[in-house]
């Protein structure tokens, strides 16, 4: 059993004609848990183009959601502000994106949603830990509301709340 003929994970063949074993995933697959799920939501792009809003009704849950993820996945480098400045950093890492900075406020949601996937620079793909395409666009969501967070008047605040903010140093 042990000596036979097989493939082997990432190994050679004369096969194929790019000599490897694996073959390269099809432009478009779609994971078999979310089939049922339109591939402009599952890449985050459609017509060769990023979404330009989440695909999701942004709900408080789905914001909830998105915290909660956040807080797991990205915070130890994004910090829990988003403002780059997390642990990693702090230790003498790479200094990730400030998530609260011009480049990533312009950028459509389709792109962050593909930087999740994908990853970008320095950072790895999160694909395999965050399999769920709806905890990523809940991650987005997320993003974007610490963004709206941060760039708030205080006027925009409801007076219950705007108490609370004022009394805070």
């Amino acid at each position: 059993m042990q000596i036979q003929p097989k493939y082997v994970p990432l190994g050679r063949t004369w096969f194929f004609p790019d000599g490897r074993m694996a073959r390269p995933i099809p432009p478009g697959t779609i994971a078999l848990d979310e089939v049922d799920i339109d591939p402009a939501v599952a890449t985050g792009s459609a017509n060769g183009a990023f979404l330009t809003t989440i695909p999701l009704p942004v709900t408080a849950s789905l914001l909830e959601r998105g915290r909660d993820r956040y807080n797991i996945y990205c915070s130890p480098c994004h910090a829990p502000d988003g403002g780059g400045d997390g642990l990693i950093a702090r230790r003498g890492f790479k200094i990730p994106a400030d998530l609260n900075g011009e480049r990533v406020r312009n950028a459509p949601p389709g792109y962050i949603y593909s930087v999740i996937v994908n990853g970008f620079g320095a950072m790895q793909n999160y694909s395999y830990q965050i399999k769920n395409t709806r905890d990523r666009w809940a991650i987005v969501a997320y993003i974007r509301a610490l963004e709206l967070s941060r760039a708030a008047p205080l006027d925009a605040v409801p007076p219950e709340g705007r108490s609370q903010l004022e009394q805070q140093p």
